[in-house]
């Protein structure tokens, strides 16, 4: 079983949830509707209705939680440890010679092979 609790969605959270992507869609629609306008006013107009969809989403209970969960995320990648600009480099480069030997023995390999089907084919006899 889940050991957390489900939450209890309320009906002005499920309201917001549906509203938002009708409010791009409305935006999307606005922006090719009102073509004769400057493109930088309709992209104005649609960057305006794309924030304020997602800042309805976020008054939700989900998009409380949305934004919590990134916030942990940014915490979480503040503690790896990356590597050194020389290990990054040697690292990136045994992957190029591993690449390429593999290849080239795949490539000697599907020789080799084209070869005996051509001879068990008689088509290598002239």
């Amino acid at each position: 079983m889940n050991a957390q609790a489900e939450q209890v969605t309320s009906v002005a959270d499920i309201v917001k949830l549906v509203l938002c992507p009708f409010f791009i869609i409305a935006g999307v629609i606005a922006f090719y509707h009102f073509s004769d306008f400057l493109l930088l006013y309709r992209v104005i107009g649609l960057v305006a209705v794309i924030s304020v969809a997602v800042g309805i989403c976020f008054t939700t209970a989900k998009g409380r939680a949305v934004w919590q969960f990134m916030l942990e995320s940014k915490q979480e990648v503040r503690r790896v440890v990356w590597p050194t600009r020389d290990e990054a480099v040697r690292t990136t480069l045994l992957v190029f010679t591993m690449v390429f030997i593999v290849g080239l023995i795949l490539w000697l390999l599907d020789m080799f092979l084209f070869w005996a089907i051509q001879l068990l084919m008689n088509q290598g006899i002239q």
